[in-house]
């Protein structure tokens, strides 16, 4: 005699999320709330909006063809070539993350327009407490003082948000630009070294600058700077250590 068959027991589902609870992108990933405000400039995370704004302003050129500032010529190629360098390096960038390394690049903005990026890179942070700052700008809107201003709003987050003690950066001898930034900043010089550069070695002249060294920073380089958001993502880069114990 047949038996009757069982009813289906319905498939497990996940218990419904409340949308006033559920976590959000900033939850997940702090750097998203990330802001830097100083007058009308201002560092924010590069989602892929203002990203996409980014890979394009790079296509239309970041300095002349006759020099070549980067140790990596991705600045060469056609305009797409160049922009699509662009979006792999910045995606790239956000799946490394990790505190023992990372690479932060921050949208320099204005009035809603992309200018460039201002970065910084670290190895074993929660270690070192020394990080190395990168930039560049869209050559729309070099010669202006913007380049100076968007490090020292870096300078501000790493120092007086992050909890960074050496900063360093470094330039070839040739990079007029970048070298006046470092000395109007008060950093100290901190020798020569080669690096490769287009298939030979250019000289790169290193400099630091230290808490004590930023601290005592001259009136005029202290502009308000206004820092957003940045308490998750120390969080997030200086985690505690699990050897260290909470109780007593």
């Amino acid at each position: 005699m047949p038996t009757p068959e069982q009813p289906a027991t319905p498939p497990a589902t996940a218990p419904a999320t409340d949308a006033a609870t559920a976590p959000s992108l900033v939850d997940l990933w702090p750097l998203a709330g990330v802001r830097v405000t100083s007058g009308d400039l201002e560092l924010r995370y590069l989602d892929d909006t203002l990203l996409f704004d980014l890979a394009r302003l790079a296509g239309q050129g970041v300095h002349g063809t006759d020099f070549m500032p980067f140790t990596v010529p991705w600045t060469r190629g056609t305009p797409t070539e160049v922009g699509r360098s662009v979006l792999a390096y910045q995606w790239g960038n956000r799946a490394g993350q990790k505190p023992e390394d990372w690479r932060i690049e921050l949208g320099v903005v204005r009035d809603g327009e992309v200018l460039g990026i201002q970065g910084a890179y670290a190895k074993q942070f929660p270690v070192l407490r020394t990080v190395e700052t990168g930039s560049w700008l869209g050559l729309a809107h070099q010669g202006a003082g913007v380049g100076t201003r968007m490090r020292l709003m870096m300078l501000h987050l790493l120092f007086d948000g992050l909890g960074t003690e050496i900063a360093t950066t470094g330039a070839f001898s040739d990079n007029e630009r970048s070298l006046g930034v470092t000395r109007r900043l008060g950093y100290a010089a901190n020798g020569e070294e080669r690096t490769l550069r287009d298939g030979t070695w250019g000289v790169t002249r290193r400099f630091t600058m230290t808490r004590e060294q930023w601290d005592a920073r001259p009136e005029g380089l202290r502009p308000p700077v206004t820092l957003v958001g940045v308490d998750a993502l120390r969080e997030q880069l200086l985690p505690p250590d699990p050897g260290l114990s909470t109780t007593s």
